[in-house]
């Protein structure tokens, strides 16, 4: 099995080569936890899930690290105007940040460090550097020697001369120069703090990650990834740290998915067009939102509104279809030899298929593709006048497969006849009582759920949708 994937760092496909056989040590980037997030904090999270689904569904054992940022200028900013504590708000949206990707069915990591609860080590990271003489202290702050670092601009392809001429000292920066970043911040009044050796003070954004990759993975690791829009400087910045501290390679890979715009616009606040999770959850199918979300290769930008999640949905529903189809149709059917074994060739052929593309990169827009040959196939089989029992299952089976690994269900979890009509007399007892709030409220749950209700002279009628 030769999986293939981008490297950012080389801008080539290489063939993935695991430190140690049958692991994979994986580390995400994960969010700032100063609010709910939006569906550009959603797209790393289930594009990166997926790939550890698929390394997983191929026999790797798969060592997931998503860290939470919880002490940062953001979360700062958030506490004074709420009024709040910085741990206060970091606890809150972390479990929002659970509940929301939990919604579109991203597993919980191996491990989800906090800045917090790593201070030790990132203070030990930072008193390494200094000592190997790649940082210096300046009035309470730490700040890393770019300069000192042979390799700076390596992932983003950029030279030092070309990152001079784009850098600035402000009035007050105590940087030797402009393109040393810091590692320890001074703390100002009021603020949260740790002690320190360079008195009471916070961690730079870009050692966190280093600290806490070196602290669950080790000195070396497979894949980093994360967004885009993180490559530089954070990416290269960890990369710097990291490889001056250990003297060795920080990571063999570098993945990074696209950016998210909304109606073919930069999503931004200026522009009021943030979408978050937290409300898109809500008021669509998340196995759609996901769908949508791999629908296109995880490199690729992807444009987000309305109707493009309709379009969607109606090919999610295609698919949904033609497994629940398989499933109807299994009823009526028996234990028959003939033509089983040229049904399962086809179904092991697209299975095949759907390997190749994931082996590709991760081409989960292709892998998709072979969900619709195989409904295709699913749906000229059941139309048969005999099936096999044995064939729907192989099918079933099929399309169980591909959809765990690209993370969202096709099952329906249908109410039994008897719930429905328990609901039902609810309804009816409800009217008696005049709390036609309440047998509103019953006919709009049934309706979410497929059912539809027909009021008649002789009684309450229903159908599934």
């Amino acid at each position: 099995m030769t999986i293939k994937l981008y490297n950012t760092l080389t801008r080539t496909k290489e063939t993935f080569k695991p430190l140690e056989d049958g692991k994979v040590k994986m580390y995400v980037c994960g969010p700032t936890v100063y609010n709910y997030i939006h569906v550009g904090n959603a797209r790393p999270a289930v594009v990166f899930d997926t790939v550890r689904r698929y390394f997983e569904y191929v026999g790797y054992d798969v060592e997931y690290v998503l860290n939470f940022t919880d002490v940062d200028d953001k979360l700062i900013k958030a506490a004074n105007e709420l009024g709040e504590e910085v741990p206060e708000i970091a606890e809150r949206f972390i479990k929002a940040y659970k509940e929301d990707v939990g919604e579109l069915n991203v597993q919980e990591a191996v491990h989800h460090p906090r800045v917090t609860e790593t201070m030790d080590e990132i203070i030990e990271f930072i008193k390494g550097l200094i000592d190997k003489g790649y940082a210096y202290e300046a009035d309470g702050d730490v700040y890393f020697k770019t300069r000192a670092f042979d390799d700076y601009g390596k992932l983003s392809h950029q030279s030092v001369d070309e990152l001079k001429s784009g850098a600035r000292i402000q009035v007050g920066d105590k940087k030797e120069d402009p393109l040393d970043f810091a590692l320890w911040k001074d703390a100002k009044d009021d603020e949260i703090a740790w002690n320190s050796p360079w008195g009471e003070g916070r961690p730079g954004w870009h050692i966190e990650c280093s600290a806490m990759a070196k602290k669950y993975l080790g000195d070396t690791i497979d894949i980093h990834a994360g967004g885009q829009d993180l490559s530089f400087p954070h990416h290269e910045n960890e990369i710097a740290q990291s490889e001056c501290f250990n003297d060795q390679t920080f990571a063999n890979y570098w993945l990074h998915n696209g950016y998210i715009q909304i109606d073919n616009e930069k999503m931004s606040k200026s522009l009021g067009n943030f979408i978050l999770v937290h409300d898109l959850v809500r008021n669509h199918d998340p196995n759609v939102v996901r769908f949508f979300m791999l629908s296109v290769h995880y490199r690729n930008p992807i444009n987000f509104n309305d109707e493009l999640l309709a379009s969607a949905k109606n090919s999610y529903d295609r698919i949904k279809t033609a497994y629940d189809n398989l499933s109807h149709r299994r009823q009526a059917s028996m234990n028959l030899a003939g033509d089983t074994q040229e049904w399962k060739d086809k179904i092991d052929q697209h299975l095949n298929t759907f390997k190749q593309e994931m082996n590709d990169d991760f081409n989960t827009a292709n892998a998709i593709s072979v969900l619709f040959e195989l409904s295709k196939d699913a749906n000229l089989y059941i139309e048969k006048d005999q099936t096999s029992t044995e064939v729907i299952d192989y099918f079933t089976q099929a399309f169980d497969e591909m959809t765990a690994v690209l993370g969202f269900s096709l099952s329906t979890d249908e109410l039994l006849d008897e719930d429905i009509e328990a609901l039902i007399e609810e309804r009816k007892q409800a009217r008696k009582d005049r709390d036609f709030t309440r047998a509103d409220e019953v006919r709009d749950e049934l309706k979410d759920l497929g059912i539809i209700l027909e009021d008649t002279p002789q009684g309450t009628r229903w159908k599934r949708q």
